[in-house]
């Protein structure tokens, strides 16, 4: 039986995030655009005009894609500056305790007198 995997996500993870991205911004900007082309269409179809409400909101709907599409970049490189590749306390090392963890010092089990043994 041959068990070869079709996509072996790990070894193309990075390709993959970049690929999902690429797809999420187009169909951000796609379904901005759509979404005022239909309010547009329906607008001139309700007042008898011939697209100029069309025409003026297909601008606004890439002005508006635009926008979102532009804050999704923005929080994509606000979150790759806030969890570096590699960790600056360096990969070999531990990373410092935060919080409760950090007072507490390791327990010497010889001398616990918790269990009722000496």
């Amino acid at each position: 039986m041959n068990n070869k995997k079709i996509f072996d996500y790990q070894k193309n993870r990075p390709w993959a995030e970049n690929t999902q991205i690429v797809m999420q911004l187009g169909l951000t900007m796609a379904g901005c655009i759509g979404f005022c082309f239909f309010v547009g269409f329906q607008i001139d179809k309700w007042l008898g005009t011939r697209g100029i409400f069309v025409t003026i909101f297909i601008f606004l709907g890439v002005i508006g894609g635009a926008m979102v599409t532009y804050r999704q970049i923005m929080e994509i490189y606000e979150e790759k500056d806030a969890h570096p590749a590699v960790p600056p306390y360096g990969p070999a090392t531990k990373p410092p305790l935060n919080g409760p963890q950090a007072n507490k010092s390791p327990v010497n089990k010889s001398k616990d007198s918790s269990n009722g043994t000496d």
